[in-house]
């Protein structure tokens, strides 16, 4: 074990990315690979394998076995599929995976078109008193900006729908055209049009304020507290990688705190690094696995 860890790794290293090139993962994939190449030494590469919700990627990462020289990067669905899906994944995340690292996580931005409400007790407000008139939108089933939303329906005590559409880029459009009231969505993506003032954001969905808009609220100071969301990233590889090839990914990823340009560009996407690793990131998972679990039963929301 001691030569297969001075020795990794000794050819490039395979980062399947189970969504399509361009999206969130894809980019934040890229960053680590790019960082994981200059510290190791090896071209770690980036190999997009869309489909099934991020089951394809993962399953081929799964199939290639427990040799470091095949990673996943992808996001909270990964985790949480086998919560909110319909048909599970043929593995489960936490025990067929070793868990290498929670790359990075960020609150999400709750936006509204700029005529829905001025405030949290606005929106709440006017909601309840023409629920025909109000919804909120989500650009994937089972993603962390439907699970907030469904679960700020179930606090706020509201009866309104949540739209369901096929990617962020068209519910975005929609909540500027005022067809949608609002949504909870990453700032990277949310906070450009809430500055622009197409959209107006109402409060943040982490336990203090961003640096990216410190004018936002968080929901605790809008009045709803304990309310706690993220967007996240982690990096994984199948179950039974070696104790030490492990401790070698996972230092090189805490490396990235040596990195301030690294640590300036998550920073700049509303991301906070985290690198937790081992028991703190399982632990991680499981809280967000049975967060979502409990939404969708307090809730009465189908698996799709």
């Amino acid at each position: 074990m001691s030569v297969r860890a001075e020795d990794y790794p000794n050819r490039p290293v395979r980062v399947v990315v189970p969504f399509a090139a361009g999206g969130a993962v894809d980019v934040v994939a890229r960053v680590m690979a790019q960082h994981l190449s200059e510290k190791l030494g090896q071209n770690f590469y980036v190999e997009n394998r869309p489909g099934a919700s991020g089951n394809v990627g993962a399953n081929a990462v799964l199939q290639a076995g427990a040799d470091g020289y095949s990673l996943l990067i992808s996001a909270s669905t990964f985790v949480v599929n086998p919560i909110v899906a319909m048909e599970k994944p043929n593995f489960d995340p936490l025990k067929d995976f070793t868990q290498i690292a929670l790359i990075a996580k960020g609150p999400l931005l709750f936006i509204v078109h700029p005529e829905a409400a001025m405030s949290v007790k606005d929106f709440v407000d006017r909601a309840k008193a023409n629920p025909n008139k109000y919804n909120l939108s989500t650009g994937g089933y089972g993603s962390a900006g439907h699970m907030s939303a469904e679960s700020f329906k179930i606090k706020a005590g509201l009866n309104i729908p949540v739209v369901l559409y096929r990617g962020t880029g068209p519910v975005l459009n929609d909540l500027v055209g005022g067809h949608v009231s609002g949504l909870l969505d990453p700032l990277v993506t949310s906070l450009p049009l809430a500055q622009s003032g197409k959209v107006k954001a109402l409060a943040i969905s982490g336990t203090q304020r961003s640096p990216l808009a410190p004018d936002v609220p968080t929901f605790a100071e809008a009045g709803f507290g304990n309310f706690e969301f993220y967007t996240w990233y982690g990096l994984w590889a199948p179950a039974g990688l070696p104790a030490d090839v492990l401790a070698k990914i996972e230092a090189t990823v805490q490396d990235v705190r040596k990195v301030p340009d690294t640590l300036k560009w998550f920073g700049a996407q509303g991301l906070e690094f985290s690198g937790a690793t081992g028991a703190a990131f399982q632990d991680f998972e499981r809280d967000e696995q049975t967060k979502y679990e409990e939404i969708m039963k307090v809730g009465n929301i189908a698996k799709q």
